[in-house]
């Protein structure tokens, strides 16, 4: 009897707690910090609530809570045609939040939706009147003007860009052979240009220096012997000295003028 009591107490209990609970959830609502509570009365705005527990009249009067944190929206890669017609994909990603939730929730239906709709137009017509290489180099300043194009529009639904990133830039493999043929050409431009510079202060160099061996009758000896001793020191090394025609001549003169006194007068 006192088991068959209890459970009867317990089913009684169980009766009187959930329907409790049921009214308790239709007349209390919990905001959390970062979230905002536009309260509705017969259809009609009548406030905001902050966070904690709100209490609301079921039937008369609905909550709409908004999320205050920043948000992301991702661009997918999309197909845009460049000032220069190069076609080229992007992918971007959109922050955002909530600055007024009246506006949010009374002046568009879908806020998100608005957001990546809107940036998604704002990309292409903004990479649309750069050209590829503004769009590689300038990839800073192009994020911020589509930024303020979309924030124009997004003010107007509470909604506040925050930035707008480019993610990734991607080209076609042919314009991609392409660009490196001509990174490859300005290198070898460059290279070339170097070359003739050393050549040229070379020169200069050169010059320089003959003109003072010149001015020293003996310098230029002394920097032959000293050629000619830096390559002595390498045995595998063989040396040719020419010597000019007239020293040879001279040798011949000297030996035929001994025959010449041998004759006897005549």
């Amino acid at each position: 009897m006192v088991v068959a009591e209890s459970m009867g107490c317990c089913s009684g209990l169980v009766f009187i707690v959930f329907p409790a609970l049921f009214i308790l959830s239709i007349f209390i609502r919990v905001v959390y910090d970062y979230q905002k509570g536009l309260v509705l009365t017969l259809g009609r705005f009548s406030g905001l609530r902050g966070s904690g527990l709100q209490v609301i009249i079921p039937f008369i009067q609905q909550m709409r809570v908004v999320d205050l944190r920043i948000q992301t929206i991702d661009i997918p890669k999309q197909e845009v045609l460049t000032k220069d017609n190069v076609s080229a994909f992007i992918n971007a990603v959109v922050y955002f939040k909530i600055v007024k939730p009246e506006s949010a929730v009374f002046n568009v239906q879908d806020y998100n939706v608005a957001v990546y709709q809107h940036s998604q137009t704002a990309i292409r017509d903004v990479v649309g009147s750069r050209t590829l290489d503004q769009l590689l180099t300038d990839r800073k300043s192009i994020a911020e003007s589509i930024s303020q194009a979309v924030e124009k529009d997004a003010l107007e639904w509470g909604v506040d860009i925050t930035g707008i990133k480019i993610q990734d830039i991607m080209l076609p493999d042919t314009m991609k052979k392409a660009m490196a043929r001509q990174a490859q050409a300005e290198r070898e431009k460059r290279a070339s240009i170097i070359i003739s510079e050393g050549e040229n202060m070379a020169a200069d160099k050169l010059a320089a220096a003959a003109k003072i061996l010149s001015e020293s009758p003996g310098a230029l000896h002394l920097r032959t012997l000293q050629m000619i001793s830096s390559v002595a020191a390498d045995k595998t090394n063989i040396m040719n000295f020419v010597l000019p025609i007239e020293g040879m001549k001279a040798s011949v003169d000297t030996d035929e003028k001994p025959k010449k006194g041998k004759e006897t007068p005549r």
